[in-house]
């Protein structure tokens, strides 16, 4: 004999509490789909905002603030955030601020950290024909860090902004504590497949298409990110707007006494000084070490870090493990 089928309540019957909570259910279901529907639309059709949004959600796990300020030429943007003794780091050739972001929160518990885009890079204003080399950067970190109100601290550069921070801790000995050189442009270093392909007249910060994006990314990463395609695009599209700045500054960082800024100063250096090095750098080779050591004749202390498992950007592949270095080099001067 057949069962009859249970009588079902009307929803004018049921339990308060049960249509409240299927109205809520209802609602959260609907704001979901317009977000999701939303967030699609943004990644295909404005997916420079979802790399803002990506940095404002790093900014805040690394617990600092974006700034600006005016000094010299320049408005500077920069990050500011935690207590403690301070840690400036600047950021490397095509690149901004937002590179030390992962890092970062491993330094604000115990570091008052400042991190601005160097200027013309990022967020922070260019002139249009000023000059962007070594020394031209160096003059303008002082200015920012008057008014910024930078006294006595740890400088951090990588790559170009490595030289840039070589250069400023021997003009401004009395401002630099100590000095951390990663992966720094400035140094002699045994030639590599990088500089063959420059001196053969080639710029590989340049990009007009995902594919030579990620055989940048290839380049100076040992495990290039993941990035969804849009973002790529977007990625891209920064490149190509930046195209005459970069070749500009890169033709004048290929010159000589660019390139090798470092070389003849080390000697002046009178701060206790740490490199560190991917051993598998594919930009500036980890020979570079050698350069940095045999020169440093004035300084106090002398550290040297080789990693594995990353390439030119230490921050960003190995993020904990170079944040450890910088503060154990930091406790100690």
């Amino acid at each position: 004999m057949a069962k009859t089928p249970a009588p079902v309540t009307p929803a004018s019957t049921r339990p308060l509490w049960q249509r409240l909570l299927l109205r809520r259910l209802k609602f959260l279901i609907v704001v979901a789909v317009v977000l999701g529907a939303s967030a699609g639309l943004v990644y295909l059709l404005a997916p420079q905002l979802l790399v803002r949004a990506d940095a404002a959600r790093m900014a805040m796990q690394a617990h600092v603030d974006k700034k600006t300020v005016v000094a010299g030429d320049t408005t500077w943007s920069y990050y500011e955030g935690g207590q403690g003794p301070t840690i400036v780091l600047l950021h490397g050739f095509a690149a901004n601020k937002e590179t030390w972001l992962e890092m970062a929160k491993g330094l604000t518990d115990h570091f008052h950290v400042v991190i601005p885009d160097l200027p013309g890079w990022g967020e922070s204003s260019r002139n249009e024909g000023g000059d962007y080399g070594i020394p031209a950067q160096a003059a303008r970190l002082e200015d920012f860090a008057k008014a910024a109100g930078l006294q006595h601290f740890l400088l951090v550069g990588q790559s170009m902004g490595g030289a840039i921070a070589g250069v400023y801790a021997a003009d401004h000995p009395e401002r630099v504590a100590a000095l951390t050189l990663m992966s720094s442009l400035g140094l002699t270093f045994k030639e590599n497949d990088f500089v063959r392909d420059v001196k053969a007249g080639k710029d590989p910060f340049l990009v007009s298409n995902r594919e030579e994006l990620e055989a940048l990314f290839a380049r100076i990463f040992t495990k290039p990110p993941h990035i969804p395609g849009r973002i790529e695009d977007a990625l891209v599209r920064r490149n190509v707007a930046d195209r005459a700045f970069i070749e500009r500054t890169f033709a004048e960082l290929k010159q000589p006494e660019q390139a090798f800024a470092l070389d003849p100063i080390l000697v002046k250096l009178q701060m206790p000084v740490l490199g560190i090095w991917c051993h598998d750098d594919k930009i500036i080779d980890v020979s570079a070490l050698d350069t940095l050591r045999n020169g440093l004749k004035s300084s106090p202390s002398i550290g040297a870090t080789v990693m594995n498992g990353c390439n030119h950007m230490p921050m960003l592949e190995k993020p904990d493990e170079t944040a450890r270095i910088i503060t154990g080099f930091a406790l100690a001067h």
